[in-house]
């Protein structure tokens, strides 16, 4: 994997992924003309998941409409400003949706399969999850 970051102006940088794929990143202290790179991060850990809960319901035969996560972080207070806790709360609409099968997507993402969540819960982020099903 290979990806490349390249200075626009000020505080502002274009993200261009192997796929070619851009992104803007922005560190500038005032406007919100683009994401911060920890908003990355986040956005990161959040669609890793995301993809996981998706493909093991659809797997699993579970009738998905909808997937969204709602994430909060907490950083510490000192610099580095590291983030110290995560919390992903999955929001999962669908038909016949089974709460088995949601509470095992959302376990089996956060302990084997998405990558960024458990690379960050190894390097010391407390990480936890909970999900809502939404019947439509």
């Amino acid at each position: 994997m290979q990806v490349e970051v390249k200075w626009l102006k000020d505080r502002q940088f274009e993200g261009v992924a192997g796929s070619g794929a851009r992104v803007l990143m922005d560190g500038a202290k005032e406007g919100n003309e683009a994401v911060r790179p920890l908003e990355m991060l986040l956005l990161g850990v959040g669609g890793c998941s995301s993809i996981d809960v998706v493909g093991i319901l659809e797997k699993a035969r579970q009738q998905v409409d909808d997937c969204r996560v709602e994430i909060r972080a907490e950083r510490a207070d000192a610099v580095p400003s590291v983030f110290t806790s995560i919390h992903l709360h999955f929001v999962v609409s669908g038909t016949a949706l089974k709460e088995s099968q949601v509470k095992r997507a959302v376990e089996l993402s956060a302990e084997k399969y998405c990558s960024a969540s458990i690379m960050l819960g190894a390097a010391g982020v407390a990480i936890t999850h909970d999900y809502k099903i939404v019947e439509l």
